[in-house]
């Protein structure tokens, strides 16, 4: 009978049995890997929905970033009057509700938007709600990069104070006229640390480099901390300081 002679293209074939499953266990292995990485990949995604859960669905945050629920009035006087729990969180400082129809009615106006309408000043501003809005939402972003809190309750701690305690009003007639000093009432202290907060936050951007939104996010926080370099805490100490030497 004829020989061929072997062609050096042919498969090799395994000889043995014992061959077959040495070349089946690094399949049987990349099998158990596969298997491990899903079993992993199951486990975190079990824990981001978990953690995702812990998260009430319907929390109010401000922007969608900051929480009202750990707001916290330190002083017992202006509880009635920093509207920021309940009703008045809100996603956006933009309620659009008519709050000047009616006397005290803007006390329950949500905090940051009274702020945001305080920054309207100046004819050329007037209106502008967006922008101002826009300024605020760049502000409190600022203020959580350098402080590391709630931008809410630094805001909340600037407005407390900042707002004077104590004022000289005019007293007398028939020419006959003094300065009496007479306690503040607390709505009027939230309303004029708002006023002193956007008005020295204007001044200090007013032909500056520095952004509308940079001064304000430094002078709350300098407010906040009781600084003197806050416009608004200067402004306090000296309405405070000319009220007792008029009482």
């Amino acid at each position: 009978h004829p020989t061929f002679p072997l062609q050096d293209n042919a498969p090799n074939l395994p000889a043995t049995m014992a061959d077959v499953e040495v070349e089946q266990q690094p399949i049987e292995n990349e099998e158990e890997e596969d298997i491990e990485e899903e079993e992993e990949y199951e486990e975190e995604y079990e824990e981001e929905e978990e953690y995702v859960a812990a998260e009430p669905a319907n929390a109010v945050k401000l922007f969608g970033k900051w929480s009202f629920d750990d707001i916290e009035v330190r002083d017992i006087s202006l509880e009635d009057y920093i509207a920021c729990k309940g009703p008045h969180a809100v996603f956006l400082p933009h309620t659009a509700g008519r709050y000047q129809k009616k006397r005290f009615r803007k006390s329950s106006c949500p905090i940051v938007e009274r702020l945001v309408c305080c920054l309207m000043r100046k004819g050329r501003n007037n209106g502008k709600k967006l922008m101002a809005v826009r300024i605020v939402m760049h502000c409190l972003e600022i203020i959580h990069l350098s402080t590391d809190q709630n931008p809410i309750q630094v805001l909340v701690d600037a407005i407390i104070n900042s707002g004077p305690r104590e004022d000289s009003t005019r007293v007398g007639g028939a020419g006959v006229v003094r300065r009496q000093a007479v306690d503040m009432s607390p709505f009027r202290r939230v309303n004029y640390a708002l006023y002193l907060i956007a008005t020295g936050a204007r001044e200090a951007s007013f032909r500056n480099l520095k952004t509308m939104a940079e001064v304000l996010a430094e002078e709350i926080i300098n407010a906040a901390r009781g600084s003197s370099n806050s416009y608004a805490i200067k402004k306090k100490d000296e309405i405070e300081r000319v009220a007792k030497s008029n009482r």
